[in-house]
């Protein structure tokens, strides 16, 4: 026999009042969350409680998911971390990884299945995950514990709880206070304000939250990217996460090329070499976004 189920996440404000859940059918279902907690660390509580609470059934499992961050940590960058200590390729520890360690510690054993499912799309399970994810959140927004559903063994039990996740993280400052520690300092340029932004999308903590990446990604986005494939802004989103190896940003140019848009050129080096990259950054309602991005193999 094989379990077939969706898990999915939501974080109201991310972080904020978040949510998670899991569903296979009206009788086996659950649902969880906390006061305070991010999106992904929604999304990988929910796997976690979906395998452990399956841990007896001594099925294989199909997950479906709309978070490729999710997917890709279980089964690609997980080994690497284990090697490296819960590391990253830059020596950072691992983001979430009480939540990681403990997801490796599931899997042990089981065989599963990850199914990527673009969300809101129509897809059974996703939406029904999705509705009860968000209905924690909505419940912990109003101060009140979520239903936690009959769980994996039916109605009549309790299912396990889940305890808030280790250090979340506190809600993030609004774009115009990111240089709020320069209080003493001239108000940073507007090429100083791209800049910082074109670097927060090399970091971990901005590429594990797609809600951030698109906050700084324009309706229009697109890119041509080294390989000279074109991207989309949602195959972006879908697709992006922590990077493999450390890169250095080395600003080559910063041009105004209008009155609210910037043109950045600059070098991003990794072990492996060099890439020329440019980006448009435009202003919309007093916020950078950026609207196109271009990389090209350095020879």
């Amino acid at each position: 026999m094989t379990i077939i189920a969706a898990a999915d996440g939501s974080a109201l404000g991310n972080p904020g009042p978040a949510g998670w859940a899991w569903y296979v059918d009206d009788a086996h279902w659950a649902a969880g969350g906390w006061p305070h907690g991010t999106n992904n660390q929604g999304e990988l509580t929910a796997v976690l409680d979906l395998l452990e609470q399956t841990a007896d059934a001594d099925d294989d499992l199909v997950i479906y998911c709309d978070s490729t961050y999710v997917i890709k940590s279980i089964t690609q960058w997980m080994p690497g971390w284990k090697r490296k200590g819960w590391k990253k390729g830059d020596g950072k520890p691992v983001m979430n990884v009480e939540i990681m360690q403990a997801l490796d510690r599931a899997m042990t054993g089981r065989t599963v299945r990850f199914e990527w499912v673009k969300g809101h799309s129509g897809h059974e399970l996703n939406e029904e995950a999705d509705r009860l994810a968000n209905g924690a959140a909505t419940a912990w927004q109003r101060g009140a514990a979520p239903d936690p559903g009959p769980g994996w063994t039916g109605a009549g039990t309790t299912p396990p709880e889940r305890p808030a996740p280790a250090s979340a993280p506190s809600p993030p400052a609004p774009e115009p206070d990111l240089f709020s520690d320069l209080d003493d300092t001239p108000a940073p340029t507007d090429e100083e304000q791209v800049i910082a932004l074109e670097r927060a999308l090399l970091e971990d903590a901005t590429r594990s939250d797609s809600a951030a990446v698109a906050a700084l990604l324009h309706p229009q986005w697109s890119e041509v990217g080294r390989s000279g494939r074109l991207w989309t802004r949602a195959e972006i989103l879908d697709e992006i996460g922590p990077l493999t190896s450390p890169v250095t940003l080395d600003v080559i140019s910063c041009l105004r090329v209008g009155e609210d848009a910037l043109l950045l050129t600059w070098r991003a080096s990794t072990d492996s070499g060099s890439t020329l990259r440019s980006s448009l950054w435009v202003r919309t309602s007093g916020h950078w976004q950026q609207l196109f991005h271009q990389g090209t193999p350095e020879t």
